[in-house]
């Protein structure tokens, strides 16, 4: 079923699976180039169908959210909206909330809890801080990008010229977020997701974001990686420069066999639902 929740002055999208007898719950955290609805299709309605309470989000300028008018989009603004829905959360009743996030939002989830503090689990497709100068160069479109664009779009960040939007495919290697041509082919002509445009104000809060907790310090939950094997956008080794400096909670990788980084291809994606939902049934057991 869907949900509007208004935030400020934006009517978010909910994609949500209620189930008032499940144990625990899964916010789903979309990243640059995919939305709720996506989230919900590889990740969502399998937990559901296994007994979790599912929501994906679909943040402002992705989805179906309505952007209102007001103070251009932030990438802070994507890390509250994700904190206060958990807060909205635990405030209905109290059971566990575990946040999962893909690409971008794997990261996402890593600053939603060091802000938030209330979440029992997080899990990621991927790890990237932005602000490692060889996650940069990995990520973004091309080294040209990288080196110089991004610096660039620094700039134009403080000035008026903040508010203008630029296709996220233009700044990421977008190319590489599914690993089937026609299925590519098809999320990038779609505006609400991997055709999104963003503005050089989103970008640059998003590529130099500090969180709460540095990960060194970071000791709020456990951690999982679900990486898949065939990503070609970030692979292990750009997570893995993250996760390194977590020492103070348990840090889990499960690699999926043969799937990309929008993971549509069997066994990866069926072993991700496997090791997402095994994580979530562990914590319940250590809450208990």
């Amino acid at each position: 079923m869907e949900e509007w929740w208004p935030w400020r002055q934006h009517h978010v999208h909910l994609d949500c699976y209620r189930n008032a007898t499940a144990p625990l719950k899964v916010i789903l955290l979309h990243g640059v180039g995919t939305n709720g609805r996506q989230m919900s299709t590889i990740l969502g309605a399998p937990l559901a169908k296994r007994g979790l309470e599912t929501i994906a989000i679909d943040m402002p300028g992705y989805g179906m959210t309505r952007v209102g008018s007001g103070s251009p989009i932030q990438y802070q603004d994507w890390v509250e909206i994700a904190s206060d829905l958990v807060n909205v959360e635990l405030t209905r009743d109290d059971r566990p909330v575990v946040l999962y996030g893909l690409s971008a939002g794997g990261m996402e989830t890593y600053h939603v809890a060091a802000l938030n503090r209330r979440v029992k689990g997080i899990v990621g497709m991927t790890f990237l801080d932005q602000r490692v100068p060889r996650v940069r160069d990995e990520t973004a479109k091309n080294l040209l990008t990288a080196r110089v664009g991004i610096p660039f779009v620094h700039v134009l960040a403080r000035t008026r010229l903040g508010n203008l939007k630029f296709p996220m495919a233009m700044a990421g290697k977008m190319s590489a977020l599914v690993n089937d041509r026609e299925a590519l082919r098809v999320l990038l002509a779609d505006r609400t997701s991997a055709g999104a445009w963003v503005s050089l104000k989103f970008l640059s809060t998003y590529m130099s974001y500090e969180p709460a907790i540095e990960l060194e310090d970071f000791d709020v939950c456990p951690i999982l990686l679900t990486q898949p094997a065939e990503d070609r956008w970030s692979p292990w080794e750009l997570s893995e420069l993250t996760l390194r400096r977590i020492g103070r909670v348990p840090v889990e990788v499960t690699i999926l066999e043969g799937a990309g980084h929008y993971p549509l291809e069997e066994p990866g994606l069926g072993q991700m639902v496997d090791a997402v939902h095994k994580f979530c049934m562990n914590l319940l057991e250590v809450q208990v």
